[in-house]
């Protein structure tokens, strides 16, 4: 009997599949903690980028629980830089959740885990197909790009997904579901990749319409992104005398809510409105722009960003802003313990610093040198 697609995929697997940390080994179960840590860090990014702090996560917290007693705050430096911080935000809640109400124990049904914090569709059939091994359809990009070259599907996405949602539950087997859901997103990452796929090596290459009819690397169809706007805002890099620099934290909801922040205007899309340091600097100063731009890209819009600095006393004598905010200072020696976004690595960067590592003292030398060759 000729072997299913589910068959020729599950024999490939067994051969070829990737080595990961969050991945149980042939004859152990699945840990469903470490399934959901990985699938919440994998969304939106790439898996080279995540097995550092996947690493760091479980060593610090290898239990639910333990995760779940942590500071938000802890949890936000240590995902600083990891981007799409409502995840870690979520991460923390899922965690407090599953240790209140379900005393630790990851619900094992797709219905239950929807309910939870920062779980979603996606998410939930990851979770139920790999750490329980229960039928479950998981639709990733990797599985859309799969399935729209199997099929030949032409339709543009995100229209197409229902269509795509449809084929990839058809191949679904009843059994190792988990392993066919990690065998077909290893699948899209290392063989059906968005460009030059190696089709001599699929498994599926036999049936694939795609392949058949030279459609395969154009699939699957995008409908146009519309363009970012850019947008455009001043960052204010105050240095004490005795190496302290003045942050901020964000409010807890919204983009980047709960991470630090070095102080800046509002970020606009009209340039002129923006660079004005007069209007929003936090402490009356003599300001001098740094040179160069730190540029940095969000989901929805482009951010260009001046970094203005000036030089101040002793930090302990600056009175701090009243306007309600979360000021504070920040000891230059132990930048890595806030939790600094990228686009605010970039600007302590441009400012001659680091969040990873000690920096050369003394930092008011280099900071009045790039005052002086900005004057």
């Amino acid at each position: 009997m000729r072997p299913s697609l589910a068959e020729l995929l599950l024999d490939w697997y067994d051969r070829d599949a990737r080595a990961l940390p969050w991945r149980a080994r042939p004859g152990e179960y699945a840990d469903p903690y470490r399934v959901w840590l990985s699938e919440i860090m994998l969304q939106q990014t790439t898996v080279a980028a995540v097995i550092p702090y996947f690493k760091k996560f479980t060593q610090r917290w290898p239990q639910v629980e333990d995760l779940a007693t942590t500071p938000l705050d802890d949890v936000l430096t240590q995902w600083a830089g990891l981007g799409y911080y409502a995840r870690a935000r979520n991460l923390h809640k899922c965690a407090q959740v599953i240790s209140r109400e379900h005393g630790g124990k990851f619900p094992d049904q797709e219905a239950e885990l929807l309910k939870l914090p920062g779980i979603g569709p996606y998410t939930a059939a990851a979770i139920t197909a790999i750490a329980f091994d229960k039928k479950a359809t998981v639709v990733d990009g990797n599985v859309e790009r799969v399935m729209a070259r199997m099929h030949n599907i032409q339709t543009p996405s995100p229209a197409a997904k229902d269509e795509l949602r449809k084929r990839a539950a058809a191949l679904t087997p009843d059994i190792r579901p988990g392993d066919y859901a990690q065998a077909v997103m290893d699948l899209g990452a290392v063989i059906c990749t968005p460009r030059s796929p190696d089709c001599p090596r699929c498994p599926w290459g036999g049936q694939c319409v795609g392949l058949k009819t030279g459609d395969a690397s154009s699939l699957p169809k995008r409908t146009p992104k519309p363009v970012k706007p850019q947008r455009h805002g001043v960052v204010f890099w105050v240095e004490s005398d005795d190496d302290f620099v003045l942050v901020r934290t964000r409010v807890p909801k919204g983009l980047l809510g709960g991470m630090t922040e070095v102080p800046s205007t509002p970020w606009l899309d009209v340039k002129e409105q923006a660079y004005d340091p007069n209007l929003h600097a936090p402490i009356t100063m003599s300001w001098q722009r740094l040179p160069g731009t730190v540029r940095h890209t969000f989901t929805h819009f482009h951010l260009e960003l001046e970094v203005w600095v000036a030089q101040a006393g002793a930090h302990e004598k600056i009175l701090l802003p009243d306007d309600g905010s979360a000021w504070l200072w920040a000891d230059l020696d132990q930048l890595e313990d806030y939790a600094f976004p990228s686009v605010m690595q970039k600007v302590i960067a441009l400012a001659g610093h680091s969040v990873k590592q000690k920096r050369v003292k003394p930092s008011r030398n280099a900071l009045a040198g790039a005052i002086n060759q900005s004057a």
